[in-house]
């Protein structure tokens, strides 16, 4: 299978140029059912597939997940950083280092996917909360060239869901354990 199909299932995030109200709204369902459909899809997996890497290079399942909780942790961190600074400097942080910890290696998946379930429900309650005006809100990425938007950042953590959810799933498909 193509590399780069592997490494992004559903392609890259594509952001339009105009974030509708309608738009939010479907990527706010996304976040809002995540944290169960990616139970759901793990739940009964072994220790081993769950240390079993999702493509040849890539992170185990199990590291997916403890990542996927600490990357959207962090945005929601962006969120409330954005909504009450004048578009504030966050601070990026190493992925792949933090996929090298030993809480990204041993601990039981269940603790990400809890602390995921209780910070999506925060967060879609948040989000659900403002206004249009405050979804334009910005803040600075040290690593992009333009300010990200609020609504922006709303996309990227929608896709990013279904991006690890999608590279759960057909590994667990290639591996015929669905």
């Amino acid at each position: 299978m193509d590399i780069e199909k592997l490494k992004y299932p559903i392609g890259k995030f594509d952001c339009p140029s105009n974030i509708t109200h309608e738009k939010l709204e479907a990527w706010i369902s996304i976040l809002e059912h995540f944290p169960n459909r990616l139970s759901n899809l793990v739940v009964s997996l072994s220790e081993e597939q769950l240390n079993t890497p999702y493509r040849d290079g890539g992170w185990t399942v199990k590291q997916v997940i403890h990542h996927i909780y600490d990357s959207h942790h962090h945005s929601y961190i962006r969120f409330k950083w954005a909504l009450t600074e004048a578009t504030p400097l966050i601070k990026a942080y190493n992925e792949k280092e933090w996929a090298m910890l030993f809480d990204y290696k041993m601990a039981p998946i269940e603790l990400s996917l809890k602390a995921l379930e209780a910070l999506h429900a925060k967060l879609v309650f948040l989000l659900k909360g403002l206004s249009y005006v405050e979804f334009q809100k910005e803040y600075v990425h040290p690593e992009k060239t333009n300010n990200v938007t609020l609504g922006e950042t709303v996309g990227i953590y929608a896709w990013h869901s279904n991006h690890h959810y999608a590279h759960i799933e057909n590994l667990l498909k290639r591996k015929g354990w669905v």
